[in-house]
Formats: C-alpha cells, sequence, structure tokens
C-alpha cells in the first residue's frame, strides 16, 4: 500500500518480468467512520472489520459519494435507494442500489455477519422478492 496525500492506494505487481504497479479498484480515503443515514435517520457505526460501510444496515440506503468503493470522489450525493439484490457464491448477498439523482447503479456486498451491526436480513429477503438473476444458497 502506498500513500499518495491523504489517499491509500493498494498496489499489486502485475508480473514479476515486467515489475509494474497498476492501482486496484478499491482506493480507500479518510477513516472508517460512522454517519447517520440519510434516508431513515438512524446512526450507523463502522463495520467491525474496518472496511468502508457505505450503506445503512437498517434500511439498506446509501449516499452516491463514491466513484470507485471508498475513494468518496463521487460529486452528485444523491440517495442510492436499494431496488433488488444478487445473489453470488463468493461474495454472498449484494444489494443493488439506483441513485434518485442521477440514475447511477451501483452494487455493494451485505455485511450480514458484522458484529457491530449486521444488515437487516429480512430487508435483503424482502428485495430478493424483486430481484429475477438470484439464486440463494
Amino acid at each position: 500500500m502506498l500513500r499518495e496525500g491523504n489517499k491509500c492506494v493498494t498496489y499489486a505487481r502485475i508480473s514479476a518480468r515486467h515489475n509494474q504497479l497498476v492501482a486496484r479498484r478499491f482506493v480507500g480515503q479518510g477513516k472508517n467512520t460512522g454517519f447517520v443515514c440519510a434516508n431513515c435517520g438512524q446512526d450507523v457505526p463502522p463495520l467491525a472489520n474496518g472496511s468502508y460501510r457505505n450503506h445503512c444496515p437498517y434500511c439498506l440506503h446509501s449516499l452516491h459519494v463514491d466513484i470507485n468503493p471508498g475513494d468518496r470522489a463521487s460529486d452528485c450525493g444523491g440517495l442510492l435507494e436499494p431496488i433488488s439484490v444478487d445473489y453470488n457464491g463468493k461474495k454472498g448477498w449484494i444489494i443493488v442500489s439506483q441513485c434518485v439523482k442521477c440514475g447511477m447503479i451501483k452494487r455493494n456486498k451485505a455485511a450480514l455477519d458484522d458484529a457491530h451491526v449486521a444488515d437487516d436480513f429480512e430487508k435483503v429477503l424482502e428485495l430478493s422478492q424483486h430481484s429475477s438473476s438470484n439464486t440463494p444458497p
């Protein structure tokens, strides 16, 4: 991990032969802090594992603040409304949200096993009723 200004960027060697560095998709900036949900007003604690929580575990809404996970580089700031979920065998439940301001679709892994406050599994199941491409375990 290298520090670029106030951002921490994770790099990976793509080839020992070429000895090149490329930026991965995840770029963290700032701190893993809690927030107040813009939709339901609940206090949302940070994820226990240190990763960036970018949706409310109670209502599953989020704010469109990232271009890539954790970068906080989007100027939109619109409310991301959960519209469906997908199930991925490796990642588990993925919440699919659409920005009410710009229409962008974002995908985010559900935090069903968080030690502080896990995502509301009942809400995930409700969203799965509107999804056609998921296959739960």
